[in-house]
């Protein structure tokens, strides 16, 4: 059991955000609703977030961890640190509802009524063991999706980063075989820095920064194998099109279909964790659609103990160096 004086409070810097975006766009090779693929991104950005500040908060601390591929069948790209031999899986939440963190700040009690959410079916991965640990985290953070939240930002100098998220069919092409030539043209009158994101022959990430002229046309000179988003610094003010030779098609993006994926982070909680086991046995089912502290509805079945049930962290980082000085000894 655990009370709000366990909680860990880790600070905010933007180069956690700037981190967390660099693994959200290699993200993109994988599925994704189109629909709510910004909104999707965005939680991607504030889980690498909160696993960045993790691993400099031990670094920091000097407490002795690892890093090692995640479970099978997972995202390639991710790893997981592991403490005492034990691997943590950590789940975190990004409270984006203003008053729900000036709620947080006043009165952190609050986290400890929510439930500790891990998605049934994540739980039922393969490749880990009951003595493997659950670690959950809180970033609140306020998010600029809206076009009249990204006007004030832009308007106010605020960092973002704007993002169009190609189709699924140029993300995850059907042949693996190369796009040719890819070809950049915009109607604005300005000129522009567009970056291109996708995957060379090799399943690689592979970005290029091209100077756009206004109104001109660009080629492209990498080989990419897959595109799967354009960036720009600023909000175009015209269309901005990209053909393929491959498909024989221009992708047109509207000036307003873009998507900013900043996080501005205020502070992370480090609430406590809970090892696999005991989390099976303790765990209740919670439906979809449920109406949870995190989430408006949550959108899969989940299982969750109270953040009050948790075990402190501090013991588990105790424990870990007596672990360590063992083992040297």
């Amino acid at each position: 059991m655990i009370n709000s004086s366990n909680f860990i409070h880790l600070p905010y810097t933007p180069d956690l955000t700037e981190g967390g975006i660099a693994y959200a766009l290699r993200s993109l090779i994988y599925s994704f609703d189109h629909n709510s693929v910004y909104d999707r991104l965005r939680r991607v950005v504030a889980e690498a977030v909160v696993e960045l500040a993790f691993r400099r908060y031990l670094s920091q601390q000097d407490i002795p961890f690892e890093v090692m591929s995640a479970a099978p069948f997972t995202d390639p790209h991710k790893f997981n640190v592991t403490l005492g031999g034990h691997r943590c899986d950590i789940k975190s939440f990004l409270i984006s509802h203003r008053d729900q963190i000036a709620e947080m700040r006043r009165d952190p009690n609050v986290v400890l009524n929510a439930p500790a959410l891990v998605p049934s079916d994540h739980h039922m991965v393969d490749g880990y063991s009951d003595h493997d640990l659950y670690l959950f985290a809180f970033l609140s953070g306020v998010i600029a999706a809206s076009q009249n939240d990204l006007k004030k930002t832009i308007e106010t100098k605020q960092p973002h980063y704007l993002i169009h998220a190609m189709p699924e069919n140029w993300r995850k092409p059907s042949k693996w075989n190369p796009l040719g030539a890819l070809v950049l043209k915009s109607e604005s009158e300005e000129e522009m820095l567009v970056e291109v994101s996708g995957q060379d022959e090799g399943h690689g990430f592979l970005t290029r920064l091209v100077n756009l002229p206004a109104k001109t046309r660009v080629t492209v000179e990498e080989n990419f194998y897959s595109v799967t988003s354009v960036h720009v610094k600023n909000m175009p003010s015209a269309r901005l099109g990209i053909y393929c030779p491959a498909y024989k098609e221009t992708h047109v993006i509207p000036p307003l279909d873009w998507g900013n994926i900043w996080v501005y982070g205020v502070e992370i909680i480090l609430a406590g964790f809970i090892s696999r086991g005991e989390f099976r046995q303790r765990a209740r089912m919670i439906a979809p659609n449920s109406r949870v502290f995190q989430y408006d509805h949550t959108k899969t079945k989940n299982l969750a103990v109270p953040v009050s049930n948790l075990n402190p962290l501090q013991d588990l980082f105790a424990r870990v160096r007596e672990w360590e000085a063992g083992a040297h000894n």
